[in-house]
């Protein structure tokens, strides 16, 4: 499976650049004997990337937008066609305004399409920022993951199989391209379980949260059905002591009533 338009290649060396770093090495190699001998690997990026779920994410929205991009411009590119060629045809019956029209409608649109073609495609196109924007956090995790095996490994070169540099004959024992996928795989079980720590920490501490606010809650609650039965007590208190005021008032007023009565009847008998 070859890469469509997210052909990446990991340090994107030029060929010039790639022969001038295969003649270093081979030049250096002249000395192997006088110094350590030589830890060399090799990768297939296209094998790694073909493999990264990341990138087979980033491919296909980008195909997804190179595709209604490209449908975009298919239909300008039919439009201008179609105009010119009905200019074509009803030339002769035209006016001379309206054929002036109907190429300045055409010139028109052909700067149009050639103002989208660089929009979408150009050096600093939409494509081009877009591919940067996806392949970047790819590029990094390929990178720190070939990095960490280098140096775990102590490799003094690590080629790209991929890349532009020819390589007549290699020996599947120095590809490290399954260790590189399988240090991605592990350094994204770290990412997903420490993402996962978060969310429980957040998790917990929203439940924390949630506790002491029912905590709260419910001493807030206590406290107001505390003081609403205090008030109650109170009220029948007053209650109480007001009907028993009002029947020594009446007892009060039954005596007085009584003593009248008595008071009189005596008077009455005095008189008799």
């Amino acid at each position: 499976m070859k890469l469509n338009f997210l052909n990446l290649r990991f340090l994107e060396h030029n060929k010039v650049l790639v022969n001038i770093a295969l003649c270093l090495f081979l030049i250096s190699t002249v000395f192997v004997s006088a110094q350590k001998p030589q830890r060399i690997a090799y990768i297939d990026m296209e094998y790694i990337l073909e493999n990264v779920p990341e990138y087979m994410e980033a491919q296909n929205t980008l195909d997804s937008k190179v595709t209604k991009w490209r449908s975009k411009l298919d239909e300008l590119s039919r439009y201008i066609e179609k105009i010119k060629n009905d200019l074509a045809n009803e030339r002769a019956i035209l006016t001379n305004d309206l054929i002036l029209d109907k190429e300045d409608e055409i010139t028109l649109k052909q700067e149009e399409l050639r103002r989208l073609e660089s929009l979408y495609f150009g050096p600093n196109g939409d494509m081009y920022l877009l591919r940067k924007q996806l392949v970047k956090p790819i590029q990094d995790q390929v990178f720190n993951s070939i990095e960490g095996i280098v140096k775990k490994k102590k490799y003094d070169f690590v080629f790209d199989k991929s890349s532009d540099l020819v390589m007549l004959y290699s020996n599947k024992k120095y590809d490290i391209s399954e260790l590189i996928l399988n240090e991605i795989v592990r350094e994204r079980k770290i990412k997903i379980n420490e993402e996962k720590r978060k969310q429980k920490s957040v998790l917990s501490k929203e439940k924390t949260e949630k506790q002491k606010k029912f905590i709260r809650d419910r001493e807030a609650l206590r406290k107001k059905k505390d003081e609403e039965r205090k008030a109650r007590l109170k009220k029948s208190e007053e209650i109480r002591k007001k009907r028993i005021a009002d029947i020594a008032e009446k007892k009060r007023i039954l005596k007085e009533k009584k003593e009248a009565i008595k008071k009189k009847n005596n008077l009455e008998q005095d008189n008799n």
